[in-house]
């Protein structure tokens, strides 16, 4: 976008001459080349006054001065108005807009420098209303007194009027207020800035700029004695600006974009950036990736651990997919190739009656987290190899325990016996086991478990 400035503020003279409060404004254009530098082009019109507060000499033979000057023993208190047309070139450089831990700046502070053209046409209050030169003596001032009552006295006594043209050297075109007055001038303006985002659309700035037009009768007035080098204007400003363009087609002026906010936005949410779908081989399809699979030929269906291996939950060397006693106590093993161990009979067992094959059977116990009902798939496995063993010996029946927790507590009896029959539902409608193989009770005990057992 462009940027439309209007401006206006306080502007003066600074030259031989004391100044007294001017005023300028104008308009300006502004376009961003970059997001540091951009380019301004723009106009200030201006008025600037001076009054003095000491008799100086007339020593240049300024003609404008004679009168009073031959009623001041050749002094004069040089006055003028100065009426300025200025149009700027400008280059800008932003220094704020390379934020690193912000998406937008809020503050644009920058320098500036360029060339100017001016006219300034230049007049002096040297005459009454009368048309006669100022008499100070005979007005009664007394410049040994304080500045500012001297400033006062002057004031109340000069009529204002501007009435001639103020003396100038070379280039003078016959544009102005009196004729053959125009000073045409080369300058080169230089400042520095800040400017406030209020919106999208507009911000407020706050702007000093200095012109150095190289020229020593500005003022209206150069005297050796008094000299205090070249004139020169200063213009501090309050400057409204505002945003031109479609706000769909075109983004605000790049000093007010930071350089690194598109590659943020699009490293968080790409739009033109192509990224392809991250593709992470599987081969053996249990969810765990090629490149941290430690065992990357698992079966199907076998449940791992996070590390890709098939899962041994007794630890017998046999994974559980293939063991068909999945839980083998320590004592019992070694294991066959089926994951079965063979558990030696106690020293106090030894002599007794063998019992039925049924009473041998270990059954593992079915663990359920928080308040859950559902067997889980780590209960599946489990709950397949009581399936096995039960197939293996069909005359043998199971008691199917839940327990309710250690006082009973309320809701626990309800919570066991939803468990218990979950746990009946499995292997009767997943593993085809007669339902009448099973029975069911609620005991106290570790609420979290149901445990199975031989019921014979």
């Amino acid at each position: 976008m462009w940027e439309l400035g209007f401006h206006g503020g306080y502007h003066f003279i600074k030259g031989d001459v004391a100044a007294l409060p001017g005023f300028g404004g104008g308009i300006s254009l502004r376009k961003a080349i970059g997001h540091t530098f951009s380019i301004r082009g723009e106009y200030t019109g201006s008025f600037d006054y001076g009054l003095d507060y000491q008799l100086k000499p007339n020593n240049g033979g300024f003609a404008a001065y004679n009168a009073t000057a031959a009623l001041n023993n050749g002094n004069i208190v040089p006055a003028y108005k100065t009426a300025t047309h200025q149009l700027s070139l400008d280059f800008i450089a932003s220094l704020s807009n390379i934020l690193f831990y912000k998406a937008q700046p809020k503050v644009n502070w920058y320098v500036f420098g360029g060339y100017s053209i001016l006219m300034a046409d230049v007049d002096v209050d040297a005459l009454n209303a009368s048309g006669q030169g100022y008499d100070y003596g005979a007005a009664g001032i007394n410049f040994s007194g304080k500045k500012k009552d001297i400033r006062k006295a002057l004031k109340d006594f000069h009529d204002k009027e501007y009435e001639q043209n103020a003396p100038a050297q070379g280039n003078r075109v016959q544009i102005g207020r009196n004729d053959d007055n125009q000073l045409l001038r080369h300058a080169v303006d230089f400042g520095t800035g800040i400017a406030f985002k209020v919106s999208k659309r507009f911000n407020i700035g706050i702007e000093e700029k200095l012109t150095l037009p190289f020229d020593d009768y500005l003022d209206g007035f150069t005297s050796a004695q008094y000299d205090k080098g070249q004139d020169f204007f200063s213009y501090t400003s309050l400057r409204l600006n505002f945003n031109l363009g479609n706000p769909n087609k075109r983004v605000e002026p790049l000093w007010w974009v930071n350089p690194l906010d598109f590659a943020y936005n699009e490293l968080n949410s790409p739009r033109r950036m192509k990224l392809p779908t991250p593709v992470l081989p599987d081969a053996d399809g249990d969810g765990v990736t090629d490149q941290f699979d430690r065992e990357p030929n698992t079966p199907a269906g076998a449940p791992v651990d996070s590390h890709g291996v098939a899962k041994d939950t007794d630890g017998d060397g046999v994974p559980d997919y293939k063991d068909k006693q999945l839980i083998t106590p320590t004592y019992c093993q070694p294991v066959d190739a089926d994951g079965v161990g063979k558990c030696p009979d106690p020293e106090c067992c030894k002599n007794m009656v063998q019992q039925p094959a049924c009473a041998s059977l270990v059954f593992p116990s079915v663990a359920f987290k928080g308040s859950s009902t559902k067997v889980s798939s780590d209960n599946e496995a489990i709950l397949s190899s009581v399936a096995n063993t039960l197939r293996q010996n069909p005359s043998c029946n199971v008691l199917v325990t839940g327990h309710a927790g250690a006082k009973g507590k309320k809701g626990g009896v309800d919570l066991s016996s939803r468990r218990v029959d979950a746990v009946i539902d499995y292997l009767a409608e997943k593993q085809g086991i007669d339902r009448g193989r099973f029975i069911k009770q609620n005991t106290p005990g570790e609420s979290s478990t149901v445990d199975l057992a031989p019921a014979n």
